[in-house]
């Protein structure tokens, strides 16, 4: 699979990585079994990028991961986490000491002394402009506690802010065929500033798979049943921030898009995959089956102008109203 550079940190990533949020919490129940099987497909698939969080079932999904890499210590996986979450979203709780205890913890789960990469978990936005908070970043990597730093933000205007900290070696963003605004300014401000791009949310949150209806219904501990309208946090982690039933008929607009020999899902993939400045893109997947279709992406052959094209029309007739103004 081909690999990135990573911005200022100076590795090389999958270009299609892995999100495990699934194998914490949120999308129902996956056995340990089963997500153990996950992490083995993706690796064996040429993903060398993780990405998880201190909050994904508790600290289960990192636990997990750590469980996973110290079975395969040749693996070579390129780990990011993140932090902040643990507590209320007020800016005082971003301290240098809430900091320690967080990525001890992280630590601890991930079994490392020092963490490849730690973000900040979607924090207020006023803590973007905090420069003590980025100092205390700072002493956690010359503590050697964390290699890098980066940012996961919900707003275009974050990302910005988080880009022009000289310490910031990455901005995680919601970037698919349903989000374009990161294209405007982001992006190209990342690529100049020499900061990785990791592209979250990239299937809508399964809504670009083509596989719902508006009759879909999911299971209530899923964040696509309680979360749909904000209502436990940022309504964009969910479905991108789409209206479920109109997003359900723009996606199947979008699948008649696929270029034959690619599902839909792959077809988003390989759509963010071709966005300039991007490093990664980390789907989720609940099984081996899904790594592998995800990571396949990879390998498909660059969308042609028409398609591109179709995907901005596409968006700007249904889904740029509902999104635009607020991410």
């Amino acid at each position: 699979m081909e690999q990135r550079e990573f911005g200022r940190i100076g590795r090389k990533v999958s270009v299609v990585g892995l999100g495990t949020w699934q194998l914490g919490a949120d999308w129902g129940e996956v056995g340990e079994d089963d997500a153990l099987a996950v992490l083995d497909a993706a690796v064996e698939s040429g993903v060398t990028f993780f990405d998880t969080a201190d909050v994904y079932g508790d600290g289960r999904s990192e636990q997990l991961i750590g469980r996973y890499l110290r079975s395969c210590p040749d693996a070579r996986i390129f780990v990011a986490t993140k932090m902040g979450r643990r507590l209320p979203q007020l800016a005082e709780n971003y301290t240098l000491d809430n900091f320690l205890a967080w990525t001890d913890r992280s630590r601890a789960n991930l079994r490392v002394d020092t963490l490849d990469l730690v973000q900040l978990h979607c924090p207020p936005s006023s803590v973007h402009s905090s420069a003590a908070v980025f100092d205390a970043l700072d002493t956690l990597v010359d503590q050697g506690r964390v290699a890098a730093y980066g940012v996961s933000v919900e707003t275009c205007e974050e990302a910005l802010a988080a880009i022009e900290r000289p310490g910031t070696a990455s901005v995680q963003i919601i970037l698919n065929p349903f989000r374009l605004k990161p294209l405007e300014r982001v992006l190209p401000a990342a690529a100049a500033a020499g900061v990785g791009i990791i592209a979250r949310v990239p299937l809508a949150s399964g809504l670009l798979s083509g596989r719902y209806t508006k009759d879909t219904v999911f299971p209530e501990d899923d964040h696509r049943m309680y979360n749909r309208h904000g209502e436990m946090f940022d309504q964009g982690e969910t479905f991108s921030g789409v209206d479920f039933a109109a997003g359900v008929e723009a996606a199947v607009e979008f699948g008649e898009l696929a270029p034959e020999g690619a599902t839909p899902a792959q077809t988003a993939l390989r759509w963010v995959v071709q966005q300039p400045g991007v490093t990664s893109v980390i789907p989720g997947a609940r099984s081996p089956e899904q790594a592998r279709a995800n990571a396949a992406a990879a390998a498909l052959p660059a969308l042609e102008q028409d398609t591109l094209d179709a995907v901005h029309e596409l968006y700007d007739r249904r889904i740029r109203a509902q999104v635009h103004h607020r991410w």
